[in-house]
């Protein structure tokens, strides 16, 4: 969840590496901190409270300055947001290290490092990391055996990045189960939990592997795999630029996000839909043999993705009449689940490096089953390279919390699943697959008309300013896209909120109703309307005032507690889910700034979840 950014070069890094860690502070920005090796070669350390801009006064009062440093930003794990919990952590004046993870066997090294005679000064798991790599430089080691030791004594997840003024031309960095990347320059190299941090600096990238351990200096990077064997590991050239990740003229990331999904929809479907159908072999190399066995599906994700999981299952089962379970990733690791021959394993992640996602697909393979596909946004992530299928979902970068495109880009690759399963096992009709390419193909023009009832949307969220809870309802494939809304009203406004299937009113919900209780209702046109406008109707008998998101369909009318808006015409069956997904997100960013709320940044949370 933390951001980790490094840097070695002939110039000073420091304005580098503020850079970089502005650009990874959606991972964390509980606290912030930069070490820096002096030209005394010193180190030098400023932590501070917060988020990265805090650094800045400090640092510019110390004139801090040097050629090789690092920096982190810090989502808490263990101990308190404090500036002695921020990272990095120094032992002795003599080691200093970044480091996103958890270690779970911190409370065994602690009680040995204190009998060592080590004085702690944080209640971070971190802290054993460096004590450990300083017991090892005392035994007479180099930093990268030091580093390389010490590492094979922590248990759990960590990327770390590590200098020394025992050899201060080299920054060694390793991980294993949190991302690292390092980033290739001309004179100067450095490391970073994602490209976004270096994009300014480089486009040339090389991706750690779980185990890897790298030894760079400003013109050599060199690489050792965990039996300490020198390896090569490939260079990827990024073809985003920095301004992928700039806000431009949007007041926040996460309205540049949602006004970008058009475009985000149309770069997903360039180049796998020809002729009327999905192109074969954009799922990878013997996806239609895998299709075509292919007996049931298993979906796997956490928060948002999820929901895409949910959704999809409404897909699958209609169209393909093919059983699919969807779970959550940290609930399927530990539930004893059952699966058989036949069943395609689906991930999806926008990140494809969730802890819980990771851990779910490493369990299924444990069990012998290795038709596995991930769905993702990121191409050179751990959940890609550890599946036998994928499907980039060409988002581009994600920076908002909350996530937006992720989402409607997930769901636009799902029914391109549809397609393809359905096309490999003949049980997909003509009509149905034209209708889908179809929806599909005029969707982004779609969207770009649901973005125009941005006004009327900023006016509803008025009636939500005094407002503590919020129901949510939907039936069939929209009861998903009540819980995608839920959930981005209460993670940016900090509303309470929540989603039920209208039909499940009767069943408890509608005791909650009352005049102070908003209920947003999704409510296309389709042949569970009558049923949702009875739903509706006993919100309204309870004094309840709704809000209702519809299409010109619908023939829904507003009155003095009901209040429509009608956000399209009558739309696809299929693609639906992804244009009432964006009224939504409208919804929940509008009163987020009227609650005056950190709306990229929400309380609480990191985009990047790399920790179980």
């Amino acid at each position: 969840m933390c951001g980790i950014v490094g840097a070695i070069a002939n110039r000073d890094v420091t304005p580098l590496l503020l850079g970089g860690l502005r650009r990874l502070e959606y991972r964390g920005y509980d606290s912030a901190g930069i070490a820096i090796l002096d030209r005394e070669q010193q180190i030098q350390r400023v932590r501070e409270l917060g988020k990265v801009a805090t650094l800045e006064n400090p640092i510019g009062k110390m004139e801090l300055s040097g050629n090789i440093g690092i920096a982190h930003t810090r989502w808490a794990t263990h101990g308190i947001p404090s500036p002695n919990n921020a990272h990095p952590h120094i032992a002795n004046n003599h080691v200093a290290v970044v480091h996103n993870g958890i270690i779970e066997n911190h409370r065994s090294l602690r009680e040995q490092q204190l009998q060592q005679g080590f004085h702690f000064t944080s209640e971070t798991d971190t802290e054993t990391v460096v004590h450990q790599i300083e017991y090892h430089l005392q035994q007479g080691k180099d930093l990268r055996s030091a580093v390389r030791d010490a590492a094979q004594d922590l248990h759990g997840a960590y990327a770390l990045g590590v200098i020394s003024p025992v050899d201060p031309d080299l920054l060694v960095a390793t991980r294993s189960g949190s991302p690292l990347v390092i980033g290739l320059g001309d004179g100067e190299n450095f490391i970073a939990s994602d490209t976004a941090a270096l994009l300014p600096y480089t486009n040339r990238f090389i991706f750690l592997e779980n185990g890897d351990l790298a030894e760079i200096r400003r013109d050599s990077v060199v690489i050792f795999d965990r039996d300490g064997v020198e390896i090569e590991r490939p260079v990827h050239n990024s073809s985003l630029s920095a301004d992928a990740t700039e806000l431009g003229p949007y007041a926040h990331y996460m309205l540049k996000e949602i006004y970008e999904q058009p475009n985000a929809i149309t770069e997903t479907l360039e180049g796998r839909i020809h002729d009327g159908k999905v192109v074969k072999g954009i799922f990878g190399h013997g996806a239609d043999e895998i299709f075509q066995q292919t007996e049931q599906i298993q979906i796997i994700a956490c928060g948002t993705s999820y929901h895409a999981g949910m959704v999809a299952k409404y897909w699958l089962e209609r169209i393909l009449e093919m059983p699919c379970a969807v779970d959550i990733a940290s609930e399927f690791r530990y539930r004893q689940p059952v699966m058989r021959d036949g069943t395609l394993t689906v991930t999806l992640s926008q990140s494809g490096e969730t802890a819980d996602t990771l851990a779910a697909l490493a369990e299924v393979k444990k069990r012998g089953f290795h038709q596995t596909l991930a769905i993702c946004n990121v191409p050179e992530s751990s959940l890609v390279r550890e599946s036998t299928l994928t499907l980039m979902t060409h988002a581009g970068p994600e920076i908002g919390v909350a996530s937006t495109k992720a989402f409607t880009t997930q769901l636009v690759a799902l029914l391109l699943l549809v397609l393809a399963i359905g096309r490999e096992k003949s049980t997909i009709s003509s009509e149905e697959e034209s209708e889908i390419i179809e929806a599909l193909r005029t969707l982004p023009r779609q969207i770009e008309q649901v973005l125009q009832t941005d006004q009327p949307i900023q006016e509803l969220a008025q009636k939500f300013a005094d407002k503590e809870h919020t129901l949510f309802l939907g039936r069939n494939r929209m009861y998903p896209i009540a819980m995608e809304g839920s959930l981005k009203l209460k993670e940016i406004s900090y509303i309470h909120a929540e989603a039920y299937p209208a039909g499940e009113l009767k069943h408890g919900p509608l005791a909650l109703v009352d005049e102070n209780m908003p209920i947003v209702a999704i409510a296309p046109t389709d042949l569970l309307m009558d049923k949702l406008r009875s739903n509706l109707d006993e919100v309204r008998a309870r004094k309840g005032e709704l809000f209702v998101f519809t299409d010109s369909g619908s023939h829904f009318e507003s009155s003095d507690h009901i209040h429509t808006l009608a956000i399209t015409e009558p739309s696809s069956y299929f693609t639906a889910p992804i244009l009432f997904t964006v009224p939504l997100q409208l919804l929940a960013y509008h009163v987020a700034l009227i609650k005056g709320t950190d709306v990229d940044q929400p309380r609480n949370l990191a985009k990047s979840v790399t920790v179980e």
